[in-house]
Order: structure tokens, then C-alpha cells, then sequence
């Protein structure tokens, strides 16, 4: 992934944005949370308030066979438990990892957004306003111990990874490489894209990977619909900044993590899976021939060619 020094707005959306590709920034004006997000200072600023967290005895996270629990700690425990190695107190075992991704107070009805949830915090963030005020939709503060790797997912908005503390790799894949991600909704199956299991993933071997390491400071631009995978090769503290792309109303008005299809795509699937089971009346040759017809139907009308 291409490394990008002191871009300022009118360049990226410019030069950048409308490539569509993933791009770390570097050298962004991002306040003083670079140097004052210490664990002692976290684990004081926000007091005790309660925070709900994942737990993972192994370190990757699945999220299709949620193979991790969630927990409730007081923030400033939290914060000193995700930053040690071994625990003395500990849910699972003494070396679990834990993992923060804030939330609105109700998850139903409420985005995440720092300023609300952790406005002590938010006063050290300046977040890079590559967007228009009104396209803004959410900012997840999250903190993740050393160790932990994210399951394979896309979001269905744009958003800046902005890695404050720690180091963390991530890696992408275009949303044109989805058919061989083995998908279930907006996640992969493939959980170790390091070794995967190619007698159970074969294609996965077509999909191009992309990989940068993050570091302090550093800021990646994700597209919608890439695919990331994400590493925290340190204990790590990171703010997302998702935006819309697409006009509001496209949408869904429930989504409060940034991940449900845009209504139009809802619907088209919803369609879709009707025509299959239409297709389900006719004897096994026929659904065959019919279905490779409609495949090449989807092809000639929605398949681009230009991607580079």
C-alpha cells in the first residue's frame, strides 16, 4: 500500500479519493493524543466507567464462530489489562487478549461516536476532515492488545484507520477479489490469511494482497467494500472515522456499525435468492442451464473492467 507525507484536503480528494484504492497518510496534524494517549493517562481520563469488551483466549478473532466472550470492565482496568502480557486477573486464561470497539449507549439506535462516549479523550483527537460534516457517520475509539488479529471484513463506508499508539498491520483485498474471500454477509471464512487451510479455501490463493504496518501517527485510507484484516503487532489504540459516500438515504436508517448492505443491494440479493428458488421447479439439467444464462446476465450488465 502506498505511502502518502503530509497530503493536505483538496489534494486527496483530488488526487486520491477517486482512485479508490487504500493510501496511508502520513504526517497529519492528529492534537496531542500522539503524545499524551500514555496508558496511565488513558486509564485516568475516562475514569471507571463501565465498557463492554471482547475477550479471546486465542489470537484470532472469529467472528462467524465467535470463538471470544464478551466482558464488562471498568475502563481503567481495561486499559491496564489490554497493555500487560500476563494477567494476575484474568476471564479465560492468564494470557487472553482483549479488544475495544465503542459502541452508542443503545448499540439498536446509537452510532459510536468518541465525542459522546469518551469526550475527555476527544478534546486530544483532531481528526483529519477529509469530508463534508454532514457525510460524517461514526468514529469507533478502539484498543486492542498485542497479539490480536481481526476477522476479514468490508464496511459499506469509507473511513481513516487513525493508529495513535502502537504498531499494526493490516491487510486488504479488493472488492473485485470477493469471490475468492469464501464470504459469509460482509465477513471471510479465511481467518489465518497468513496459512490458509487451501484444501478447504483453494481460491483464496487468486485473491491480491495488499499490506502496509501502521505506525503512530500514521493514518490509512479504506475504501468501501475493501476487504482488512487487522494485526495489532502492539498493545494499540486507534480511532475510525467512517463517512458516506453514497447520498444518505442509500442507506440502511438501522445500520449503526457502518456494515449493512446499501438498501438497493439488500433489495437486489432479496431478489436474487427469489429467482434461485424460483429456479429450484425445474429438473437439475434445466437449473443448470438457466443459471450459467442468468451468470452471464450479471456479467454483461454489472461487471467492470476497469479496475486497475
Amino acid at each position: 500500500v502506498e505511502r502518502l507525507a503530509g497530503v493536505m484536503r483538496e489534494s486527496f480528494l483530488r488526487d486520491i479519493y477517486p482512485r479508490r484504492k487504500p493510501v496511508v497518510l502520513t504526517g497529519l496534524e492528529l492534537g496531542t493524543c500522539t503524545t499524551k494517549w500514555t496508558t496511565d493517562y488513558l486509564s485516568q481520563a475516562e475514569g471507571s466507567k463501565e465498557v463492554k469488551i471482547h475477550v479471546s483466549a486465542v489470537p484470532q478473532m472469529d467472528f462467524l464462530s465467535k470463538n471470544f466472550v464478551y466482558r464488562t470492565l471498568p475502563f481503567d482496568v481495561f486499559v491496564r489489562r489490554a497493555a500487560e502480557v500476563k494477567h494476575k486477573e484474568y476471564f479465560l486464561t492468564e494470557d487472553e487478549r482483549y479488544y475495544l470497539r465503542s459502541v452508542g449507549e443503545d448499540v439498536r439506535k446509537d452510532i459510536a461516536d468518541i465525542r459522546k462516549q469518551f469526550p475527555i479523550l476527544a478534546e486530544d483527537v483532531h481528526i483529519p476532515e477529509y469530508f463534508e460534516k454532514e457525510q460524517f457517520f461514526s468514529s469507533v475509539f478502539r484498543i486492542s492488545s498485542a497479539g490480536l488479529q481481526l476477522w476479514t471484513h468490508y464496511d459499506v463506508m469509507d473511513n481513516f484507520l487513525i493508529q495513535v499508539r502502537g504498531k499494526k498491520r493490516v491487510v486488504l483485498y479488493s472488492p473485485r477479489d470477493a469471490p475468492y474471500l469464501y464470504l459469509s454477509g460482509t465477513k471471510s471464512e479465511v481467518l489465518d490469511v497468513d496459512n490458509p487451510d487451501l484444501e478447504k479455501y483453494p481460491l483464496f490463493v487468486k485473491a491480491k494482497r495488499y499490506q502496509c504496518v501502521l505506525e503512530a501517527g500514521d493514518v490509512l485510507f479504506i475504501p468501501a467494500l475493501w476487504f482488512h484484516n487487522v494485526l495489532s503487532e502492539e498493545f494499540g489504540v486507534a480511532l475510525n472515522v467512517f463517512w458516506k459516500h453514497l447520498p444518505a438515504e442509500s442507506y440502511d436508517k438501522t445500520d449503526t456499525y457502518g456494515n449493512k448492505d446499501p438498501m438497493a443491494a439488500s433489495r437486489a440479493i432479496q431478489i436474487l435468492d427469489r429467482a434461485l428458488k424460483t429456479l429450484e421447479e425445474l429438473p437439475e439439467e434445466y437449473r443448470d442451464f438457466y443459471a450459467r444464462r442468468m451468470v452471464l446476465r450479471i456479467q454483461e450488465k454489472a461487471y467492470r473492467n476497469d479496475y486497475g
